[in-house]
């Protein structure tokens, strides 16, 4: 019998969709909501008795079914309500098994704007893994440079010939004092962080080993700071 009135619904709904399709509304509702509306009332008769049959005489097992089907929905719910917080904190958790200069971008979590955490190196340097004039380039983070300064090298895998470069401006580096010379880069990008045209200065061949991301990067920025062993970078 349900069978059938499940069926005569749908049949309904059918009808309705056919016949009285943008005529108005039927209950104070439009045509195609009340048609969903009777199909969905078909399919939860149609489950309904479905589910009655077939636990006839055994109303132990149908409360424990539902028992268990409740624990499950409310696991999920709850899994879903506190999802943001265990992403952060399944991110500080990788932030101890990755290598140090690993960006971990927290953005989705914080509702922040763009936001990057970095771990400190043993030696406690922070290292930026950088997208640079879209080529990949690492640096050290350098509060006390001015500008971001690119060793020949790096220069050289962005397609910036030191050669042609006019090294006129004096630079303070852990080696001594060299020359350098001033460039404009397209833009840096860390994790979800970029800025474009960046100034910065490219240091002679031999005189810098590693790429530093000075200050013409780091003003520009929303904030930056130091907490614990990590770096927080907010665009």
């Amino acid at each position: 019998m349900s069978t059938w009135l499940a069926l005569g619904l749908l049949v309904i709904s059918g009808l309705i969709l056919v016949l009285y399709h943008d005529q108005g509304t039927i209950a104070g509702l439009d045509s195609s909501s009340f048609a969903g509306l009777m199909a969905s009332i078909a399919l939860l008769i149609w489950i309904g008795s479905s589910v009655l049959r077939d636990y006839a005489g055994r109303v132990g097992k149908a409360v424990k079914d539902m028992i268990t089907w409740a624990g499950v929905i409310l696991v999920l719910v709850t899994l879903y309500t506190f999802r943001l917080e265990l992403l952060e904190g399944l991110d500080r958790i990788a932030h101890q098994l990755l290598p140090a200069g690993t960006n971990i971008n927290l953005s989705p979590y914080n509702k922040e704007r763009a936001t990057v955490r970095i771990r400190k190196k043993d030696n406690g340097h922070f290292v930026v893994n950088t997208i640079t004039s879209r080529k990949p380039i690492t640096m050290l983070v350098d509060t006390g440079a001015s500008n971001v300064v690119l060793s020949a090298r790096d220069a050289r895998s962005i397609g910036i010939t030191p050669e042609s470069l006019n090294f006129v401006i004096p630079v303070n580096t852990a080696a001594g004092k060299t020359m350098a010379a001033r460039v404009v880069l397209n833009q840096i990008t860390i994790g979800p962080i970029t800025i474009n045209a960046v100034e910065a200065l490219v240091a002679r061949e031999g005189e810098l080993q590693e790429s530093l991301l000075g200050m013409s990067f780091l003003n520009r920025l929303r904030s930056y700071e130091v907490s614990g062993d990590f770096l927080i970078l907010r665009s």
